[in-house]
């Protein structure tokens, strides 16, 4: 090859090369002004049921010890949903593309029900007793939710914050959509049912216990001294 033709060869990788970093600049600038990434939680609220008896209520708690009785139960479902958009930014030369993602979630609980068993009467100790533990498996979803969404929006900014989504030409939010399929849904729901760790742990023997000896015996005059109470 003739050294006029290496030259040409060389001004042209120089001439690609510069025009790669303008996109990439371009591209960049995009982020800082069109990214955006809001996670927002609300609470729907509760309401307490009185209408189940305690046997009901053990057969909703599901499976466990049969010879225990659930006097009070909350039960709820997390929800989230997603939306997305985003800036495309094209390169002709180079047959790729970059988004600035922008992308809504929002974190909600289903309305929470507080469940107290039927043979307890509003206004009695026992119930007072067993409403004030379930209030504490309600404080604990109510507080729960605001931790997964500064969470869930640091990690949105680390991941999206200052580089751009880079893809081939026609496939920036096809790549976006699967990132968030594959990636971001099952890490939003994974942070979500931490909360029953911490529901875990304020159902334990001493309390189960407790509740059971509470209103000199109120409680165990409904369902028997051979039997345990659950929550």
């Amino acid at each position: 090859m003739r050294l006029g033709s290496l030259c040409m060869l060389a001004m042209l990788l120089l001439l690609g090369a510069c025009g790669s970093n303008r996109f990439q600049t371009r591209c960049e600038q995009l982020m800082t002004a069109q990214y955006a990434a809001v996670v927002t939680s609300r609470q729907n609220g509760y309401k307490v049921d009185n209408s189940r008896s305690f046997r009901i209520l053990s057969a909703m708690h599901g499976p466990g010890n049969p010879d225990a009785f659930v006097l009070g139960l909350t039960k709820t479902e997390s929800r989230m949903e997603v939306g997305m958009t985003g800036q495309i930014m094209q390169d002709p030369m180079s047959s790729t593309e970059c988004v600035a993602p922008k992308i809504d979630v929002s974190l909600f609980y289903n309305p929470i029900i507080i469940y107290v068993g039927s043979e307890f009467s509003p206004g009695t100790c026992a119930y007072e007793e067993i409403l004030a533990h379930e209030m504490r498996h309600l404080n604990t979803y109510l507080d729960h939710l605001p931790k997964v969404e500064r969470t869930v929006r640091n990690a949105f900014v680390k991941r999206f914050g200052n580089q751009p989504l880079y893809a081939e030409e026609g496939t920036a939010m096809a790549t976006l959509k699967r990132e968030i399929d594959t990636g971001w849904m099952p890490y939003i729901k994974a942070e979500l049912v931490k909360v029953e760790k911490d529901q875990q742990a304020i159902d334990t023997a001493d309390e189960y216990a407790r509740l059971s000896r509470v209103c000199k015996g109120e409680v165990q005059s409904f369902i028997g001294p051979a039997n345990r109470t659950r929550r």
